[in-house]
């Protein structure tokens, strides 16, 4: 399933050092006018089926140049998190990140399909719109800035920097449509009522790209001007009692409310049954609900990394059911080893959920760190740790198995946790909305995605119970 797309590392545009400065702007995909650029994009191709043996690409518990990721099983059936960091995932300085939390009875196929679709439907999606913008006289992202006309006298500046970021909004947002559009289509995957989230971010030299749908969060590291390292969240949650949410799900009959027991949680329930009480508003799959207001169209951010950015954290809603930004970025980055944060971070949620929530099934957890310097320690093994083989085949086991049956025969279970949480804003980033009718996000709306607390509730109430006959709207 999916396209073809280019991936190689062995191009023109790649045979650098790997301490040699290059352009950030400049892709190996007909992007400029260079003579690499002539190589056509199916030059290197790679097909989904073989993107398991890519190079630098690493989905299961691991590290990689710049990064480590973990994923443990929680304690309510198969794992259905899923996770990727894929470097050189283009030829310059280009890395893609990606944690997707599964939901429904084939969440954790659903959350395994966009995890490997996804990051090659961006790539496709970047090379036709570029392929359009070369083909309608726009240049490449070279210059500094531009001028054009906004149809009076006069001109204004559009500088490459905001060209880039127009490009990669277009990217993400025809990526995560075509990724839905598989899902709906798929013949061996019923993704009517389950589905996942995805926060996906591409670090390209200094810039940050992030597109994401659900409550799966993005965190990062930084330093203030005191040298003391902050927690900056650059991601929202999207829930439905968000006010633009509500309204969008509204005008299209859905219906959102929170069930007695659970007051502070609000839910997405069709409007002819009390069914399925969806505890997000955007998610890929979930199509009993595509139709009333839940979407897939991702939040689309640009952010400026600075000297003064450490890390960056993606990690689903299990680790922030019980840790907070700030205990989350102290644990990143008081670990031993860069190469042991994420199997640490996951570790001390493990800890937090037997002392919160003792009498609960723990979630699933799946974390990534992307270090931003690109740098990682020499102690990459384990037993240099002090971790004893014992400790790390019951980490593993969490995420053994990576077969489309989840490699465990019991059944999908549907206790799936979420937590609805406040949000931090951060003064440097502006989360873009592009519905088209919609309007950017406010800091109002900001505020809206969540309550402060946490409350473990569960993905889904009840699968909808359909009949032959058309229900009255």
């Amino acid at each position: 399933m999916g396209g073809c797309v280019s991936t190689s590392s062995r191009s023109n545009c790649s045979n650098r050092s790997r301490g040699e400065a290059v352009s950030p702007t400049c892709f190996d995909i007909g992007c400029c006018g260079s003579k690499r650029a002539k190589r056509t994009f199916s030059d290197h191709v790679i097909g989904l089926q073989h993107v398991p043996s890519v190079p630098n690409r690493i989905f299961t518990n691991g590290k990689s140049r710049s990064s480590c990721i973990f994923t443990q099983q929680g304690r309510k059936g198969i794992n259905q998190d899923a996770m990727i960091v894929w470097e050189d995932f283009m030829p310059e300085d280009v890395t893609f990140c990606g944690v997707f939390d599964g939901h429904g009875p084939h969440g954790h196929l659903v959350a395994r399909k966009v995890r490997d679709a996804l990051p090659l439907k961006l790539l496709s999606s970047l090379h036709s719109c570029r392929s359009r913008q070369k083909g309608s006289g726009q240049t490449c992202f070279k210059g500094s800035s531009e001028k054009k006309s906004d149809g009076g006298d006069s001109e204004k500046e559009v500088s490459a920097e905001e060209r880039l970021s127009s490009l990669w909004r277009e990217a993400f947002m025809k990526s995560y449509k075509a990724m839905d559009k598989e899902l709906r289509s798929h013949s061996n995957l019923d993704c009517f009522c389950s589905g996942s989230t995805a926060v996906s971010i591409v670090k390209q030299g200094s810039d940050l790209f992030m597109g994401y749908i659900g409550d799966s969060r993005a965190v990062m590291g930084s330093k203030d001007s005191n040298d003391s390292m902050v927690a900056i969240q650059l991601t929202v949650d999207l829930k439905p009692d968000l006010p633009r949410e509500a309204e969008r799900i509204k005008k299209c009959k859905g219906r959102v409310f929170a069930l007695q027991d659970e007051p502070e949680v609000c839910r997405v329930w069709l409007p002819f049954d009390d069914a399925p009480g969806l505890a997000m508003a955007r998610a890929f799959g979930d199509f009993c609900l595509k139709e009333y207001g839940v979407i897939s169209v991702p939040e689309f951010s640009h952010l400026i990394l600075t000297e003064r950015d450490q890390f960056i954290v993606l990690a689903s809603d299990g680790v922030w059911d019980v840790l907070s930004n700030e205990e989350v970025v102290e644990i990143v980055s008081s670990a031993p080893s860069r190469s042991s944060a994420a199997r640490i971070l996951v570790d001390s949620a493990a800890r937090e959920w037997k002392l919160k929530y003792p009498t609960s099934k723990m979630d699933d957890c799946a974390v990534v760190c992307l270090f931003l310097d690109g740098k990682m320690d020499m102690e990459s093994d384990y037993e240099e740790q002090g971790f004893s083989s014992a400790t790390l085949q019951s980490y593993h086991s969490g995420n053994a198995g990576e077969s489309d049956d989840g490699g465990n025969k019991s059944e999908p279970c549907l206790q799936r946790n979420f937590t609805v949480r406040s949000s931090e804003e951060s003064g440097r980033l502006c989360p873009e909305d592009h519905e088209g009718d919609m309007d950017t996000v406010s800091g109002e709306d900001q505020n809206w995605s969540g309550l402060e607390g946490v409350t473990r509730v569960n993905s889904l109430i009840q699968l909808p119970r359909f009949s032959e006959e058309t229900p009255n709207q």
